[in-house]
């Protein structure tokens, strides 16, 4: 699956999300990937509710073209302190 493609799932299903994803353990790996997404949508969320969001937007993805995935999440204002 393209990196692209998982960065507009993920910002499909998450309100004004910016999903950046790469390879978490270099360019020639393809299973494991890392996904840093800020979104406004993520205020007063707990860190679990907030990857259990990016795990949703990915639904049968997760099981099937995705194997691991690292996620670090942001509101706008964490993300810029």
């Amino acid at each position: 699956m393209d990196l692209t493609d998982i960065e507009a799932l993920i910002e499909e299903s998450i309100p004004d999300a910016e999903a950046t994803v790469t390879r978490a353990r270099g360019a020639d790996d393809d299973d494991h990937l890392a996904a840093t997404v800020v979104s406004p949508a993520f205020a007063d969320e707990s860190l679990v509710d907030r990857h259990q969001m990016v795990y949703d937007a990915l639904d049968e993805h997760m099981t099937t073209d995705i194997h691991a995935l690292e996620v670090e999440t942001y509101t706008p204002e964490e993300r810029e302190g």
